[in-house]
């Protein structure tokens, strides 16, 4: 089931066309990457999606709720979290954080334990009396991410949320959303950092110029570009005689040896036939940047 549906979304500021007749669907519990250079409508798309920016034309609903009718019901499910985010730096973590729990209407006799639990959940808890003004870039992230969990949002919509972070903080982002994914959160995050997006997301969308140029699982992009797959396979049983049995399979195109295993592109199944103990069979990582440079041309709305 979409939890998330666009259908033929215009946004304009102006003259200027920002989204241009976008739609795609997010499942419900699914991580969808949002991927586009600079200028491409990813901020746009996300701002309707949180009932901050009106379409021009189209719909955008979340959970069945349209936006544009019924922005009230869409914020209750929603967790939104800027690229560029304020913080109270007189504030401490945990008044920060009392401070937008009693702006969402939650009982003060809950406020309590929920901050707990988000300030645990995002790693915080011993920062909890320190002033914001005194945390890094990426602890304020964490923050800003504790700050939309509060109310326990279906939905998190995330706005480049490892920019500016050192590669340690960047980790620690993308770990934080691994777990989120586990709790059943659907995720939409943008991000131009395209290995670690594809390290945590099930879905993506690559978007150019306002319009949406791929959508859909890596493997479905990557079957459509016709881009091959390396697999790192171990077998107990290696021979020249195997090997070339393996090259011989429909969609191989090429076997390389290594030290301790072979490199090859399909299949377990055909290899097996063939008599081969396979002892390790190891999809390569995605490599998301082949993809994007391959469908986009670098150009903005």
């Amino acid at each position: 089931m979409a939890f998330v549906e666009l259908n033929r979304l215009w946004v304009k500021y102006g003259d200027t066309i920002a989204v241009r007749s976008l739609s795609f669907a997010i499942p419900q519990g699914s991580v969808f990457g949002f991927i586009g250079p600079n200028g491409a409508g990813k901020t746009s798309t996300i701002k309707v999606l949180a009932t901050l920016l009106a379409p021009a034309a189209g719909t955008a609903r979340i959970n069945g709720i349209n936006v544009r009718t019924n922005p009230s019901g869409v914020r209750r499910i929603i967790g939104y979290m800027p690229d560029f985010f304020g913080v109270y730096d007189d504030l401490t973590v945990a008044e920060y954080l009392h401070f937008f729990a009693a702006a969402y209407r939650m009982d003060r006799r809950k406020r309590r334990s929920v901050v707990g639990d988000v300030l645990s959940l995002t790693d915080l808890t011993e920062k909890r009396d320190t002033p914001v003004d005194a945390l890094s870039r990426g602890m304020k992230q964490r923050l800003g991410l504790a700050r939309v969990l509060l109310h326990d949002p279906e939905l998190l919509l995330l706005d480049e949320p490892a920019s500016g972070l050192d590669p340690r903080a960047r980790i620690e982002i993308r770990e934080l959303l691994k777990e989120l994914k586990n709790m059943g959160k659907t995720i939409l995050v943008s991000s131009h950092i395209l290995h670690e997006l594809s390290q945590i997301c099930t879905r993506i969308g690559i978007i150019e110029q306002g319009r949406l140029v791929a959508e859909g699982s890596l493997d479905d992009i990557y079957a459509q570009l016709a881009i091959s797959r390396i697999i790192h396979v171990r077998i107990a049983n290696t021979s020249e005689e195997l090997l070339e049995k393996i090259c011989k399979i429909d969609g191989v195109v090429s076997v390389e040896r290594e030290i301790d295993r072979i490199s090859v592109e399909d299949l377990l199944d055909r290899m097996c036939g063939l008599g081969a103990r396979v002892q390790m069979f190891q999809p390569e990582a995605m490599d998301m940047e082949t993809v994007f440079m391959k469908l986009t041309e670098g150009k903005t709305a």
